[in-house]
């Protein structure tokens, strides 16, 4: 598994999110996922919209992903 799936598979999931993705050994990865869906839904629900978009990799070929999930408005007023 590679950062660059994982990112094309989060921004398919979610219409119009962008996701940043890294990690350098295959299994272990970090995100920031920006999307408006996350709109008045707690952290674990946010969550829980980006685990859906990987499905069975997680757990799988994706054994860690931390996540940090904003809404476009919460990125623009920490500008």
């Amino acid at each position: 598994m590679d950062a660059a799936t994982i990112q094309a598979m989060i921004e398919n999931g979610l219409p119009g999110a962008q996701a940043q993705v890294s990690g350098d050994d295959g299994v272990h990865f970090e995100a920031e996922v920006i999307a408006a869906q996350f709109a008045g839904k707690l952290p674990l629900a946010r969550h829980r919209l980006v685990y859906a978009t990987l499905g069975d990799l997680m757990g799988g070929a994706i054994h860690a992903l931390a996540l940090k999930t904003l809404t476009p408005e919460e990125v623009a007023a920490r500008r």
